[in-house]
C-alpha cells in the first residue's frame, strides 16, 4: 500500500514539474539563451531569405537578433527550441504578449506566439522590431528611403560643417515608436561597428566605457560609451578614430523618438 501511495506522489510531482515548465508565467534572466554568440562568419548575418518569410496576411515584426533568435515550443525561455530564425526574418504575430514579464540581456520583453517557416511557437519579442533591419553596405538615406515606403513618420536629415581642410558631415535618422534596443541594433548594423559590442545592460555605472577588444589595424579608437542615470539609458555612443578620419555615432531617446547620428570628420 505504501509503494502505491508513494508512486501516485511521484507521478504527481513530475506532472507539476512539467506543467510549471511548459506554462510558467514569468521569467526572469539577465543572460542571452535566446542567440547563439559562436557564430563568426559574414554570412551568418545576412539577411534571411525571402522562402522563409510567412506571406499571408496578419501583423508582422523582424528578428533584429545579430545572430537569430530561436522559436520555442511553449512561451518560456525553458522550452525546447522547434528552430533558429535567422536575422532579418519577418515573422507573423498570432498573438503578441504586451507587457513584459522577462528581461534578457538587459532587454524588457515578453514571449509572443508567432508563425516562422509553416512553424507555429513562440519568441521572445525583445528581439523583434516592427522596423526592418538595413542590408548590409546600405546608406542611411538609403535605409531611411526603404523604411518610408512603409513608415512616413521616420525622418532622415543631414548636416554639413567643418572646415575646408577637415570637412564634417552628420546624417540623422529617426525611429519614432522605437526602443532603445531597436536603435541599438539598427545602428550598429548601420554603421557596422563590432559585434562583440553587446547591448548595454540599462544596469550598471552612470559612465561606462567599453573598448574594442580586436581593433582594425591602424585604428586609433574604436569603443562604446554608456551613459546611465538611475539605471536607465540616457545615451549610447561609438567612437571610431583613425588616420583619416573620426566617427561619432550617438543614440539617444528623444520626444519624437529614438534618434541615431552619426557625424564623420575627415582629417
Amino acid at each position: 500500500m505504501k509503494k502505491v501511495v508513494f508512486a501516485l506522489a511521484a507521478i504527481a510531482l513530475t506532472t507539476s514539474i512539467i506543467s510549471c515548465k511548459n506554462n510558467s508565467p514569468e521569467v526572469i534572466s539577465e543572460e542571452n539563451p535566446e542567440q547563439d554568440i559562436t557564430l563568426n562568419e559574414a554570412e551568418d548575418l545576412a539577411l534571411a531569405d525571402v522562402s522563409t518569410e510567412t506571406t499571408t496576411g496578419g501583423n508582422y515584426l523582424y528578428v533584429l537578433a545579430p545572430s537569430g533568435l530561436s522559436l520555442r515550443e511553449y512561451g518560456n525561455l525553458q522550452s525546447d527550441k522547434l528552430a533558429k530564425m535567422p536575422y532579418g526574418t519577418k515573422v507573423k504575430v498570432i498573438n503578441s504578449e504586451e507587457n513584459p514579464t522577462m528581461t534578457v540581456a538587459g532587454i524588457k520583453g515578453g514571449m509572443d506566439e508567432v508563425e516562422f517557416n509553416q512553424k507555429k511557437g513562440y519568441a521572445f519579442n525583445g528581439y523583434l522590431s516592427k522596423y526592418f533591419p538595413p542590408e548590409l553596405n546600405i546608406t542611411v538615406k538609403g535605409y531611411a528611403s526603404e523604411l518610408n515606403k512603409f513608415f512616413p513618420e521616420v525622418i532622415y536629415s543631414e548636416e554639413k560643417g567643418g572646415t575646408a581642410s577637415n570637412p564634417e558631415n552628420t546624417e540623422i535618422i529617426l525611429l519614432p515608436d522605437a526602443e532603445w534596443h531597436d536603435a541599438y541594433f539598427i545602428a550598429q548594423r548601420l554603421f557596422d561597428f563590432p559585434k562583440e559590442f553587446d547591448f548595454p545592460n540599462p544596469k550598471g555605472k552612470d559612465s561606462e566605457i567599453v573598448a574594442d577588444s580586436k581593433p582594425k589595424k591602424d585604428v586609433w579608437t574604436s569603443q562604446l560609451e554608456i551613459s546611465r542615470k538611475d539605471d536607465n539609458l540616457e545615451k549610447i555612443e561609438y567612437n571610431y578614430s583613425s588616420k583619416k578620419f573620426d566617427t561619432n555615432v550617438v543614440i539617444e531617446k528623444t520626444e519624437k523618438g529614438m534618434k541615431i547620428s552619426r557625424t564623420e570628420t575627415i582629417k
